[in-house]
């Protein structure tokens, strides 16, 4: 029987195409934890067959090994995050790379910053005010971000302008064919990511028959894709850890465009 929720059933291909050229692109996870790596794959690989997508904004609240790879290959235009590395395993090469030689666009942003222009956009409205940057020089960097007075005491507060991702991709432990689905205790801003995107896709290590509870909900997912070990080799706790060699492994080989490439033609034949 075709369903509303079998329609959301699709294979890695399919949901890669539901990602066009020129979006605000938001990957959930946090730093190397349950980042949708065989979701990225499969948007290289399209992306050498097709060109597209391209001219992406890099949304991630922490960006590490599966952005620095789209950052690689040339998919993305800026990039909106508050961290960008490989924590213990160093910096991301390639966009330390590009950012050094002015190739990609960085969005100066902080926790703050993202948090309120997220929710924002979740609440509906233009701005979500805060304390956050008031005597800095960071609005200095940031014209978008203006100053507001609290109409109700007075005080000077920053504005933050909301932000609307159009395709979220968060990797789940476990879902169900509605979309409802389990990402586990380390949530990072997923739950935000799934009420502030237009489109959201779910890849998941396991389709479950029903769940006994859930952390995402079925209603706001676009699509769900099946893909075992989708995170690797960035962790999925408690299901697996991160896989060091792997992760040391790219930092030794990959410092510019060739040593990418290199690295490339056998990453994405695995």
């Amino acid at each position: 029987m075709d369903t509303v929720a079998n329609r959301k059933l699709l294979t890695i291909e399919e949901a890669a195409a539901l990602t066009p050229s020129g979006c605000c692109l938001a990957l959930g996870g946090m730093t190397l934890y349950r980042r949708p790596m065989a979701y990225v794959r499969a948007l290289i690989r399209r992306f050498f067959e097709t060109g597209e997508p391209r001219d992406l904004t890099l949304l991630a609240f922490t960006a590490g090994l599966e952005s620095d790879l789209l950052v690689g290959v040339g998919m993305v235009k800026r990039v909106r995050t508050c961290y960008f590395g490989l924590e213990i395993f160093g910096l991301a090469p390639m966009f330390t790379y590009y950012a050094n030689r002015g190739e990609v666009e960085v969005i100066e942003e902080t926790e703050a910053s993202l948090a309120l222009g997220l929710r924002a956009q979740i609440a509906g409205v233009g701005f979500m005010p805060g304390r956050g940057w008031l005597g800095t020089d960071l609005p200095a960097l940031r014209p978008d971000v203006r100053t507001i007075v609290d109409p109700y005491n007075g005080e000077e507060l920053m504005a933050f302008p909301a932000i609307r991702p159009d395709v979220a991709v968060i990797h789940a432990l476990r879902a169900d064919i509605d979309g409802n689905a389990v990402i586990g205790n380390n949530k990072g801003i997923d739950e935000e990511l799934m009420l502030a995107a237009d489109r959201v896709i779910l890849t998941t290590e396991e389709i479950m028959p029903e769940l006994s509870r859930v952390d995402l909900v079925g209603p706001l997912t676009h699509a769900v894709v099946l893909a075992e070990k989708g995170a690797l080799p960035t962790s999925c706790h408690p299901l697996y850890p991160l896989d060091g060699e792997a992760l040391l492994a790219y930092t030794e080989q990959v410092s510019d465009p060739a040593s990418l490439k290199v690295f490339l033609e056998r990453w994405l034949e695995e």
